[in-house]
């Protein structure tokens, strides 16, 4: 891993927007200058491996967006690990020069002892479950051992064969010259798919994949101050690995839904209360909602249109923190627009008496927009 945390988009030297096909070929031509078998620059097998890890990255869609939202920390947090080479294995050279795939990523199956492949679920909750936190169950297809074969593939009373063509290593090796030299090109072995066995009577129920698919519920405990678009790491309960190695994990990306009267602003919540223009001259007792339930406010006489009541502690809780943010509560004026005959009179009438001292108020409206946004 590379010691200094460059932007994986820096390293490979492509945009943010770049396609799967330009990052791929971006790291190739950079392997192709740094690995240290080929390059004889200073420092050239750390940059190789900071190259690897940005490819392993943004190759794989999942730890891509992983990245693209949350940087190298959510990467961490994701439990994110990059592959380790050992340069003494020139394979890991000509994986890249020649086509096989790092990273376990190539099209036959998958290595014995492989880990499992990783799942994305999605769940959506409302506001006031994301500030009390909910258990919510999710439903998703995934790839177990079969119970028939164990995992092995070969079907009951059979067992798999050792490939005559790779003596059971799984791959082939073949010299060629370049400019460099000769090289030795590893690929896959085609006659078993580079797993080293072949299945001469397959399993019936997995059709020798040793894995079946089955549905499986899971329980997701959701903290109470998450936000819209993280996630919560399930481990184990991916893919099965083959034989030998762990499952894969669950995400689960939490959906928080809009809500018709609160406003999420990092861990405070705004909302607005209406006032007629009665209520707002004369001061009134009103109910107004919180997350917690409705609460009584009392609105002296002479309340202003956008002043801002701060409820201490109302707000969402602190994701993994202590203590809750505030509720923000906007005062708006209602004005009458259909008036009676009677009414428009008593209004003119209040107009004729009316003076500037009636409208004298504390605070300016500055002071007033400041203390909306505090």
């Amino acid at each position: 891993m590379a010691t200094v945390r460059r932007d994986y988009y820096d390293v490979l030297g492509v945009s943010r927007s770049a396609s799967e096909k330009e990052i791929k070929s971006a790291f190739r031509k950079l392997a192709r200058e740094l690995h240290p078998d080929v390059s004889q620059e200073p420092g050239a097998e750390e940059r190789f491996r900071e190259a690897a890890e940005a490819y392993e990255v943004l190759s794989r869609g999942e730890t891509r967006e992983l990245y693209d939202r949350f940087g190298h920390e959510g990467l961490r947090t994701g439990g994110f690990r990059p592959t380790q080479f050992d340069f003494s294995n020139i394979a890991d050279l000509f994986s890249v020069f020649f086509g096989d795939e790092l990273f376990g990523m190539g099209r036959g199956p998958a290595r014995r002892g492989g880990r499992g492949s990783d799942l994305l679920a999605e769940i959506s909750i409302e506001l006031e479950e994301a500030a009390h936190g909910v258990v919510r169950s999710v439903t998703i297809p995934v790839d177990v051992t079969c119970e028939t074969c164990q995992g092995s593939g070969a079907a009951p009373g059979t067992t798999p064969e050792t490939c005559v063509r790779c003596g059971g290593a799984g791959r082939l090796q073949s010299v060629s010259a370049s400019v460099f030299g000769q090289f030795v090109r590893t690929q896959s072995c085609p006659d078993c798919g580079g797993n080293g066995q072949i299945l001469s009577t397959p399993c019936k129920d997995c059709r020798g994949s040793g894995l079946t698919t089955q549905e499986r519920a899971l329980e997701v405990e959701i903290p109470p101050g998450i936000h819209d678009g993280q996630r919560i790491r399930l481990s184990d309960e991916g893919h099965a690995g083959t034989p030998g190695g762990r499952a894969g994990d669950v995400y689960v990306l939490v959906r928080v839904r809009h809500h018709e009267r609160f406003v999420r602003d990092g861990n405070d919540i705004v909302s607005s209360v209406d006032l007629t223009m009665t209520e707002a001259a004369l001061g009134v007792q009103k109910k107004v909602a919180t997350l917690d339930g409705d609460v009584e406010l009392e609105f002296k006489p002479g309340t202003q249109s956008g002043e801002t009541r701060v409820l201490r502690g109302r707000g969402m809780p602190v994701l993994q923190g202590f203590g809750r943010g505030d509720h923000r509560l906007l005062v708006n004026l209602s004005i009458p627009g259909n008036l009676t005959d009677d009414q428009r009179r008593l209004l003119e009438e209040f107009a004729r008496s009316e003076h500037e001292a009636n409208y004298k108020v504390d605070g300016s409206f500055f002071e007033k927009l400041r203390a909306a946004f505090r």
